[in-house]
């Protein structure tokens, strides 16, 4: 049998626009291929949140069902497998299901998804009922165990002792016979997660000696980023084919006569994050309609890197930097940025920001004392160039790409309508240690980004030989107890048993905690880590608790 896997990258809630990639995959191999697969809910994208609650949506996806059914009664040799919405056949709970649905010579047959998520950045059980049963679903000379995303990771473990779930669908489809087993998938991209998803699949196929067909959504939708990653193992836990991951792909592979197996290469951690920045860049302005950027360029790392993220997202004749520097800028911070802009291509301007630091300084003179340079007066010239690039966003319809890492996310060390104004957060849920990494990767065949700008010490040069390390911690020390804090979910006194200085911690605990009320104010950021501030990780703002 020859299956073709369509790792694609839909819109979400553009059910016209996904149905009309499908037909015209459908249209294209029918006849040269036995059955086409796509991913999880292709048809609304994932993850379509509370659009689920429209009617009107549901009734466009049983039209766009429809016209496959009947397109599939014309291309009778040919069937599909999709994922889509349906309403559920329940009395009582939700009113959908997440299904999987094989579609073939004029005929639907479907399976829901068992295994509903409802950790990190998912919410399956707001919208979805959970079936009563799973059932093998005869096609040609197969049963097809089909299965949904979750289903695959029942028996996984990663923090917890035990399962998540009492059911294993993989387990119970194999029992009724499955001969061969389909996951249809919309599994967001965390570096390191291919590896663990390879093993997952493998240890299935180990396990039940069954041959497992993967296919796995590809593109940016809001804060999640998905890989793709789309492959097919063997019988003996061997691959047979892998997709490229980041773009879309549709191959197909004979199973009666696959090839030799193929080695597992993981990505290189670095690489898949560069990778994956750029196409959430990139899927984030074209999907909600921006085709210019406009970014603040400081002569740091952190601006340096997100400009040339955007410029490979979207081309470097679409990406405007603007150079603001104060009385507290040193002289290389515009050099520096001019050099990068020159060598990613990049437009500049130049608002020197001091007149209107002083103008600010005179209008508040009555008011409070500004001899002193405290963090107001620090944060009023953040603010002000927060101010100047929404004037380029308003005037020209360009998209913010604000600039600020995960580590200063993390505590604060950010301004709220200042450095944080922006549309997308691009890094924001890169840590500062992993930003060097980044640029060091950028610059791995040449110059890109200046050594002076990776050489320089951190500085948000709002006063007079100003460091980062005025303020916080070591960045070295800081990523890695927020490492443990916000990505493995330790408490005060396990990150102090690992060898940090217990003020050191304390410190960082109460600053993360204290500035929940910043973070929820923040532009979206990209998700690339296994735990991302956001819908990922929900804080109450008003709470008194300690870890």
């Amino acid at each position: 049998m020859k299956v073709t896997l369509a790792q694609l990258n839909p819109i979400v809630g553009d059910v016209s626009g996904n149905l009309e990639r499908a037909c015209e995959v459908f249209d294209r191999l029918a006849g040269a291929t036995d059955l086409i697969i796509f991913p999880e809910l292709f048809l609304v994208a994932y993850p379509p949140r509370d659009l689920l609650d429209k009617a009107s949506l549901i009734a466009a996806v049983q039209e766009a069902l429809d016209h496959l059914t009947d397109l599939s009664q014309r291309r009778p040799t040919t069937g599909l497998i999709i994922g889509a919405p349906i309403p559920s056949d329940q009395s009582c709970g939700k009113a959908l299901y997440n299904a999987a649905l094989l579609i073939y010579q004029g005929q639907r047959y479907s399976q829901a998804k068992s295994l509903l998520p409802s950790y990190d950045v998912f919410d399956e059980t707001r919208y979805f009922a959970t079936p009563p049963q799973v059932r093998v679903i005869p096609f040609q000379d197969q049963l097809i165990g089909l299965s949904i995303c979750e289903d695959a990771w029942a028996q996984y473990r990663e923090r917890d002792a035990c399962s998540l779930y009492p059911f294993n669908p993989i387990q119970e489809l194999v029992q009724q016979g499955a001969t061969l087993l389909v996951n249809i998938s919309a599994s967001p991209f965390a570096c390191g997660k291919d590896q663990i998803r390879f093993q997952l699949l493998r240890q299935h196929c180990l396990t039940h000696q069954r041959p497992f067909i993967y296919v796995n959504q590809v593109g940016g939708n809001d804060e999640l980023i998905f890989d793709g990653d789309s492959q097919v193992l063997n019988a003996q836990g061997e691959l047979l084919k892998k997709l490229p991951p980041f773009v879309e792909a549709v191959e197909t592979l004979d199973l009666a006569s696959p090839g030799p197996p193929l080695p597992f290469q993981p990505l290189e951690k670095i690489a898949s994050v560069h990778d994956a920045l750029i196409l959430g860049v990139r899927d984030y302005l074209r999907k909600c309609g921006f085709t210019k950027a406009v970014v603040g360029l400081s002569g740091g790392i952190d601006s340096a890197v997100t400009c040339y993220l955007a410029s490979q997202a979207i081309g470097p004749a679409n990406v405007l930097g603007v150079i603001m520097p104060s009385l507290y800028s040193s002289p290389g911070s515009v050099v520096d940025s001019e050099k990068l802009a020159h060598n990613l291509g990049v437009k500049t301007v130049t608002i020197p920001i001091t007149a209107i630091y002083q103008a600010y300084l005179q209008a508040l003179a009555e008011h409070f004392p500004v001899s002193d340079l405290d963090v107001s007066l620090e944060n009023i010239q953040a603010r002000i160039r927060g101010n100047l690039l929404m004037a380029f966003s308003n005037k020209y319809g360009y998209l913010v790409l604000s600039t600020g890492n995960k580590s200063e996310l993390a505590v604060g060390y950010c301004t709220l309508y200042g450095d944080m104004s922006g549309g997308l957060a691009v890094i924001s849920d890169v840590p500062k240690t992993m930003v060097y990494q980044l640029a060091h990767h950028i610059n791995r065949q040449g110059e890109i980004i200046p050594p002076e700008i990776i050489a320089k010490v951190p500085s948000a040069e709002l006063r007079p030989n100003q460091t980062d390390q005025d303020t916080l911690p070591p960045y070295e020390i800081l990523d890695q107890v927020l490492e443990y804090y916000i990505n493995e979910g330790l408490v005060y006194a396990d990150i102090v048993a690992r060898g940090f200085d217990p003020e050191v911690v304390r410190w960082i605990l109460r600053t993360v905690d204290r500035n929940e009320y910043k973070r929820r104010q923040a532009a979206p950021g990209l998700k690339v880590t296994s735990k991302a501030f956001g819908s990922g990780r929900r804080m109450p703002i008003a709470a008194r608790f300690e870890s």
